[in-house]
């Protein structure tokens, strides 16, 4: 579970609502009981239940249904259901639904692209870089890994990963053995990850033996030779294919011999269809 704070979601919610819901307090409603369901329309795996759980505890509402992030769901489905006053159903209505539309957009994509890969390669693994949209990358991760997939790098702070443009700053940037050697040396409890332009790149970085060579928009065919040629240079060297990849271009890749693949697909997914039905409930005697 990723924790995110009630300011946080507080903070979402108040995106929408400061000042009320005008159209409920004009009709003179707000005091009526009620309930709003959020119903799946096509289905799929699913995430940002809590969050939006949260949303609707904050403006006093019960929870009195829900799923758990990372299920996977039929059409129709319902997702999050709760009663309570009018007022506060309205104002919860649209944030909630758009923070559970946007978050199982991103978890569906990420299990379907897991679905891809595993369908040839089960140990296969999808890693989200950071190009999140800024402002969510906690809801996102949180939907990601709900989904099963990984997190390739929460921050720059995070992991070590050497960069053409880094290694253009250096006296001599072409010398990996140096520069991976001078990385381990300066930072002894981190994997080294290294990430490669070109095929010529890759066969020397190899030789430098990191831990993980990522390989930047290479062709299925380059992919397959290098991954071949570390078996034999590198053997304990990890490789991720990163650059373009998507459930589009995602089956091209999947006989060239490696497992991990890096991609930002799922932080641009189509959001889901989420329906929302509010109803009055009658006052109990």
């Amino acid at each position: 579970m990723i924790y995110i704070p009630q300011t946080l979601t507080d903070a979402w919610l108040l995106e929408d609502i400061q000042g009320g819901d005008l159209t409920t307090r004009t009709l003179m409603i707000g005091s009526r009981p009620g309930t709003i369901a959020f119903h799946h329309r096509h289905g799929g795996c699913v995430s940002g239940i809590t969050p939006a759980a949260q949303m609707l505890h904050s403006l006093g509402l019960k929870i009195d249904a829900r799923c758990e992030d990372g299920s996977h769901v039929e059409a129709g489905e319902t997702l999050l259901r709760a009663s309570g006053r009018a007022d506060a159903l309205h104002q919860g209505w649209k944030a909630a639904q758009n923070l559970l539309e946007w978050s199982c957009g991103v978890a569906d994509c990420t299990a379907n692209m897991l679905s891809v890969l595993r369908s040839r390669r089960p140990e296969g693994r999808i890693a989200c870089t950071r190009k999140a949209i800024p402002g969510t990358r906690l809801l996102g991760t949180q939907a990601i890994i709900a989904a099963g997939g990984l997190i390739h790098r929460a921050g720059s702070a995070e992991t070590v990963l050497l960069f053409t443009n880094h290694r253009c700053f250096l006296e001599d940037g072409d010398n990996w053995v140096q520069a991976i050697s001078f990385l381990r040396k300066r930072s002894p409890e981190k994997k080294i990850a290294v990430e490669a332009d070109s095929p010529d790149e890759a066969l020397a970085a190899l030789h430098a033996e990191p831990d993980i060579l990522q390989l930047d928009k290479f062709t299925p065919a380059q992919a397959r030779r290098l991954a071949a040629q570390a078996k034999l240079i590198a053997p304990r060297c990890t490789l991720a294919i990163t650059g373009g990849i998507n459930l589009t271009t995602l089956p091209d890749y999947l006989d060239c011999g490696v497992d991990l693949f890096v991609t930002s697909t799922p932080w641009y997914a189509p959001p889901a269809d989420i329906r929302v039905v509010l109803q009055p409930t009658q006052n109990k005697a």
